[in-house]
């Protein structure tokens, strides 16, 4: 594969190859071509089988695409790759290769004799795609979810930014005197071109806050990888914190590269999976060691919780207005809110309301994904 460099530098061979199908008619655009080369950084770039793959899953919008999409691949990498004619491993004489998939909730682990039989998921249709984007995590089935882990893994981060204190070159903006001077005296002192800065940007800090209570179990599993896939893009500006009956910070365990190993390793460290909630203790526990001491301060905080309390809620009115005050931005992510006939009247989000900024959904792919337009925006 000529052309192909590190998977963690930008691929020239790899965009060409979209360029090539491009030219063949599929509509291979930036996003698809983004999503393209982030599925390649996770998977073995010597093993052609995932190459296909992951092009066959990301650049192709329909069933008419799959012949041209097969003759590109064979053209651009190998004139001897004959594409399988069934999803990966299906074809494959023998026992089935098992895939381990982490969990953080032992309710939803894999028994050993289960994943032993485990067959391949078959690959989702782009129409198929879209009803899983839609669809409530609470109601997916096993393989629906391990689709989701796949399109989560593909999600497109676009971190907070704030204005930094120091200066950059640009277009538009203020004359910059000292650079316009400087450009002069090599043009004899005529003012060929105007120097101009503006203010630079740094990523603004981003906390996410998962509960993961009983009432939570259906969701804290795709919150939880949707939390490593942010903590991933940015791992210097995002901290990570579960809410249950305790606070538990899992910001370094997420940082883990693989998916599989990042969840449980969160697992492990987190004791009350599945438990009571106490939201208002556990904020108050989160800033006190914290978020008073810089780590909420001007930060976009994000809390999925369905607003359960098991606990006195007016230390959760006291514990978020302390927050408000800190943060730049506070959002609240109830799985409960994509319903229709919903009404915010569980006792933690009602007296959660008046120090909020944002009370959105947190049920699917699609209602995640509108969270990080709201993160984008804050």
């Amino acid at each position: 594969m000529g052309g192909v460099t590190s998977p963690s530098e930008p691929l020239p061979g790899l965009v060409g190859f979209t360029h090539a199908l491009r030219r063949a008619g599929l509509p291979c655009d930036q996003h698809r071509t983004a999503a393209y080369l982030s599925a390649v950084d996770l998977l073995d770039l010597a093993d052609p089988a995932h190459l296909y793959w992951a092009g066959r899953v990301t650049l192709c919008a329909q069933p008419d695409d799959l012949p041209a999409y097969d003759e590109a691949f064979a053209a651009w990498f190998s004139p001897n790759w004959r594409p399988p004619k069934t999803t990966p491993q299906a074809d494959q004489p023998g026992p089935v290769r098992t895939s381990v998939t982490a969990t953080v909730l032992p309710a939803l682990a894999t028994s050993p004799s289960e994943s032993g039989d485990r067959t391949p998921v078959p690959v989702l249709a782009p129409s198929d795609v879209e009803v899983l984007r839609h669809k409530n995590f609470s109601e997916l089935s096993a393989a629906e979810r391990e689709h989701l882990r796949e399109l989560l893994a593909l999600l497109r981060i676009d971190p907070p930014t704030r204005r930094a204190s120091r200066h950059r070159p640009s277009r538009r903006g203020q004359l910059d005197p000292r650079r316009t001077v400087r450009a002069m005296l090599a043009t004899g002192g005529e003012p060929i071109r105007l120097a101009r800065y503006a203010k630079a940007k740094r990523p603004r800090r981003l906390v996410l806050l998962v509960d993961i209570s009983g009432s939570m179990k259906p969701y804290a599993d795709a919150l939880l990888r949707f939390a490593h896939v942010i903590t991933r893009r940015s791992p210097g500006s995002t901290e990570v914190f579960t809410l249950g009956t305790r606070m538990t910070r899992v910001s370094r365990q997420l940082r883990l590269r693989d998916p599989e190993q990042a969840l449980a390793s969160a697992a492990s460290a987190v004791p009350d999976f599945a438990g009571g909630t106490r939201l208002g203790e556990g904020l108050r526990a989160f800033l006190n060691r914290w978020g008073q001491r810089g780590v909420a301060r001007r930060a976009v905080v994000v809390l999925f919780s369905d607003g359960w309390e098991r606990g006195d809620p007016a230390l959760l009115a006291e514990q978020l207005a302390r927050m408000r005050r800190l943060a730049h931005t506070v959002v609240w992510a109830n799985p409960h809110a994509g319903q229709a006939d919903y009404r915010p009247v569980q006792s933690g989000i009602a007296v959660a309301l008046p120090h909020i900024d944002h009370l959105v959904a947190g049920h699917s792919l699609a209602a995640l994904e509108a969270i990080l337009r709201e993160i984008r925006d804050a």
